[in-house]
């Protein structure tokens, strides 16, 4: 389908299936690569990351742990700029490599929470993954170390991502109509 409504809102493909699948699968080779001397721990941030997180975690060929925490900041299409924390982590991460797997790092607030938290709990080094990188929308700096896939500032849904909750199932990536 080249066009879908979700709810109120009409959207249109914007990126298919198998870029995707291409691009995780690039990103699970260089975290291999850089990562095949030790056993980091993967944060993944829930609900929107989940999708990304096991494609990308199947694809990663060293040992590795993988634990989930749950954050909110967007309402409906507009981010908030405010954390809410839903579900915190519940490991230790003092002197461990983490890195924070998330589905899209639009304004870096989520993004310097976590990794400022990730840090104050004694991780050794703290690295975000993130399917989505939209820099145009940056409102606080991020260091990001892996990016699958560059976007413009456009809404999306899909592979995770959702509008109002809906659309998450979604193979491809649709960006909202103007």
């Amino acid at each position: 389908m080249d066009t879908i409504t979700i709810l109120d809102k009409k959207f249109s493909l914007y990126i298919c299936e198998e870029r995707i699948n291409e691009s995780i699968a690039c990103v699970a080779k260089q975290v291999s690569d850089d990562y095949h001397a030790t056993v980091p721990v993967f944060v993944v941030v829930l609900k929107g990351a989940f999708m990304f997180a096991a494609q990308l975690f199947k694809g990663v060929t060293i040992p590795a742990e993988i634990h989930f925490v749950r954050l909110q900041s967007y309402r409906g299409v507009e981010s908030s700029g405010v954390i809410k924390e839903i579900l915190g982590l519940d490991i230790d991460v003092n002197g461990r490599d983490v890195i924070i797997v998330e589905d899209i790092v639009d304004t870096g607030y989520t993004m310097a929470y976590l990794t400022d938290q990730l840090r104050r709990m004694g991780a050794r080094d703290v690295a975000v993954c993130t399917l989505f990188d939209k820099p145009q929308a940056r409102k606080n700096p991020v260091d990001i170390k892996y990016a699958a896939i560059t976007i413009s500032n456009e809404f999306i849904v899909g592979y995770g991502l959702d509008y109002n909750e809906q659309g998450r199932n979604l193979p491809q990536i649709y960006k909202i109509e103007q």
